[in-house]
């Protein structure tokens, strides 16, 4: 019989579900972004970027990305340190690093967005 030692941890089923929910929510901002540049009629200019964030559904479907890319790359960062880094101490510090990394490009977003 195989012993599993549970450690408090809730992974699995939980982080399988987000990694998929996250990446179908990318896929569905890059088609919308991608149908709204298409279809614009003027030229790609400073003054077409800003009119195009200023509405605030383009503001909260970016910052949407943005929260599911963070959280995406953060599912798939902490598996990969799991799987391969073994000595506790230096996996916490990279996942503490990973964190802190992607919460300041999150508030470097919302910044940006709301400026």
């Amino acid at each position: 019989m195989v012993s599993r030692v549970v450690v408090g941890a809730h992974y699995g089923l939980r982080d399988w579900l987000a990694q998929r929910i996250t990446g179908a929510l990318i896929a569905v901002y890059a088609v919308a972004l991608s149908a709204v540049l298409l279809t614009m009629a003027q030229p790609m200019t400073y003054a077409a970027w800003k009119d195009l964030f200023a509405s605030g559904w383009m503001r909260v479907a970016t910052l949407l990305f943005a929260v599911s890319v963070a959280w995406h790359a953060w599912v798939g960062m902490r598996d990969i340190l799991m799987d391969y880094i073994k000595p506790a101490g230096v996996r916490l510090a990279l996942q503490v690093g990973v964190l802190l990394t992607l919460a300041a490009y999150l508030g470097w977003t919302i910044q940006i967005l709301w400026r």
